[in-house]
């Protein structure tokens, strides 16, 4: 069984750390979305709702190798996103698929992605 890898993009991190998502909480919720309990978005998109349901988050895969929390929005400021997000994050999740371990180590080293669930 290979061990998936699960990131959270800066941006990301900055706006989890302002709505007190903690690290441990997003393991939790991506344990979560890899038992199928999350919005399949299709793409390799998924929708998870994070922090007694006031957030929800939009997650990433390449296959089950990789999972980055790539955007993050209140409820109640946001109802859903749209279409044209959707195919956005849709377009990345394809790009991703294209990186390597090589090019997502780079991009944990240069900041842009940071590593949780060490243990998983």
């Amino acid at each position: 069984m290979s061990t998936s890898r699960v990131f959270k993009t800066a941006w990301f991190s900055k706006r989890a750390k302002k709505s007190a998502i903690s690290d441990s909480e997003l393991c939790a919720a991506i344990k979560q979305v890899m038992q199928g309990q999350a919005d399949n978005l299709g793409g390799g998109v998924f929708k998870k709702r994070l922090n007694n349901n006031m957030h929800r988050s939009i997650i990433l895969a390449k296959g089950e190798h990789f999972w980055v929390y790539q955007y993050l929005f209140a409820k109640k400021d946001l109802d859903n996103i749209d279409e044209g997000e959707l195919l956005a994050f849709r377009q990345l999740a394809k790009s991703y698929a294209e990186l390597t371990t090589a090019h997502v180590d780079e991009l944990v080293r240069i900041n842009e992605f940071m590593e949780i669930c060490h243990d998983s």
